[in-house]
């Protein structure tokens, strides 16, 4: 039995000043495999405290120096990275075999010593010097679904920005986060750069986000919790980054390879468990084809293999808890109320799986873009195939959400593709499934969110912009 009873604070693992306890849960068994302290208000206060002390050094190392700090991080992780994956499949399902959850944040860090080789933090604008300085002390809350990933992400361009951070993991993957901190620890980040505290949302959360001397609020996480946060910090006029809820469409067009397009959007959609702010949910095709792409996926996602994280030919694993699985179960039968057909999958757990969170792969067809399905985040493995008569009307019903976090195309008509893309109102947009990279800044329009992650406009993210009037000349 696991027992998260510290966190790291100034360098050291130290006892917490909150007391109360959160029981985790191995979603694939649902056996009790440890128990985490939730910190409070109070432990809040001394993470910013060895946070602020620590930034007035880090905020001034030379940027060849943070390299080499972010290269030892890399370092430390793969050393950890079985130890990384071990944890993110206990506590959150994610099947052994999605490398993808330790990869992604080793590359979080790898690309932020590239953008930081390649950043100039001055530059002449006219006669004037302008620039990017350190904006301080970050809170970084993140989420569940790829707890590793979406920590690091924030990591790395605040330690490449020369800023110190108080990270708050969330209560149901408080595991990843603990190793984590201990490969950061055996990598030589100084005292107080980096900060752990566990904690739920309203009470850690709340404390980072409102709390007057932390600088920027970097959140991953639901569109109503990153409200909260937002009305939180509004009080200190701190910066607000977020990442949000999404809804992405897959635009199929009408020359597109279907059988590519069934196989990318199954694997897509059904990586993680659906459980990806990103995952193309809602698949738009001409109505002449919608049969003929029916079938393909129906193909497709009979190859899915659902079952023990832990098993090698597992593809899915199940849901985080069952919060989660109650909820995604509510969107499958509101789906069939509402009159869409289910092609695989529905209600219940797979066949012969009895314990678990585990879901069915669900692929719904006759689908409205009012429908509730069509419209909401599930955030689980649940498809919408949504049929459309032209182009125009294709990219009206993508842009038809409160989200705008991705966008997919499929097609052979490079030039269509483009002036589709330029239409859709998303983030990202991805041609013939083409792969995520960490160069491309990441984030959401609408209620997906505001401000970017990765790369050189995640850097900026924790910069300020100081304007120099008078100094022409002097650019160091």
């Amino acid at each position: 039995m696991k027992k998260l009873d510290r966190f790291y604070i100034d360098g050291k693992w130290t006892e917490p000043a909150g007391t109360g306890l959160f029981e985790l849960i191995n979603p694939a068994t649902e056996d009790v495999y440890g128990h985490v302290t939730l910190g409070s208000a109070e432990d809040v206060d001394l993470a910013v405290a060895a946070a602020r002390r620590a930034f007035s050094s880090f905020s001034q190392s030379k940027k060849e120096w943070r390299m080499e700090l972010l290269g030892n991080v890399v370092e430390s992780m793969l050393k950890r990275e079985s130890d990384l994956m071990d944890a993110v499949t206990e506590e959150m399902g994610a099947p052994s075999s999605l490398k993808g959850q330790t990869g992604t944040a080793v590359q979080a860090f790898r690309q932020a010593i590239v953008t930081l080789r390649d950043y100039s933090f001055e530059h002449m604008l006219g006669d004037n010097v302008v620039r990017r300085e350190p904006i301080g002390v970050c809170g970084l809350i993140s989420a569940w679904n790829w707890p590793l990933q979406l920590l690091c992400q924030k990591l790395a361009s605040a330690f490449a920005a020369g800023c110190t951070v108080v990270a708050k993991p969330s209560e149901f993957t408080p595991l990843s986060a603990v190793v984590l901190a201990e490969a950061l620890d055996s990598a030589g980040v100084p005292p107080g750069v980096f900060n752990l505290v566990n904690g739920d949302g309203p009470t850690v959360g709340e404390a980072i986000s409102s709390h007057p001397g932390i600088d920027m609020v970097s959140f991953t996480g639901s569109t109503r919790a990153g409200v909260m946060v937002a009305q939180a910090a509004a009080g200190t006029v701190k910066r607000v980054c977020q990442e949000l809820g999404g809804k992405s469409a897959n635009i199929i067009l009408p020359d597109a390879d279907l059988v590519a397009a069934a196989r990318f959007n199954v694997s897509r959609g059904f990586s993680n468990t659906g459980q990806s702010c990103h995952s193309p949910t809602r698949m738009l095709v001409s109505e002449r084809q919608v049969d003929t792409l029916t079938d393909l996926i129906r193909k497709e996602a009979a190859q899915v293999r659902v079952g023990d994280p832990l098993d090698s030919a597992t593809t899915m694993g199940p849901v985080v808890n069952s919060a989660q699985f109650a909820r995604v179960q509510r969107f499958i039968e509101r789906g069939i109320e509402e009159g869409a057909a289910v092609v695989t999958g529905g209600p219940g757990r797979p066949e012969g799986i009895t314990r678990g969170f585990f879901i069915r792969p669900t692929v719904f067809s006759s689908v409205k873009p009012d429908m509730t399905i069509a419209q909401e985040e599930i955030f689980g493995p649940v498809l919408s195939v949504i049929s459309y008569r032209d182009v125009d009307e294709a990219v009206e019903i993508a842009n038809g959400t409160r989200y705008g976090l991705g966008g997919y195309i499929f097609s052979s008509n490079w030039e269509l593709a483009r002036e589709v893309a330029e239409r859709m109102q998303a983030g990202r947009i991805f041609l013939n499934g083409a792969p995520s990279n960490n160069v491309a800044p990441m984030g959401g329009y609408k209620q997906s969110g505001n401000g970017r992650e990765m790369g050189v406009f995640g850097l900026e993210e924790y910069l300020e912009v100081k304007a120099m009037l008078g100094f022409a000349g002097v650019l160091s």
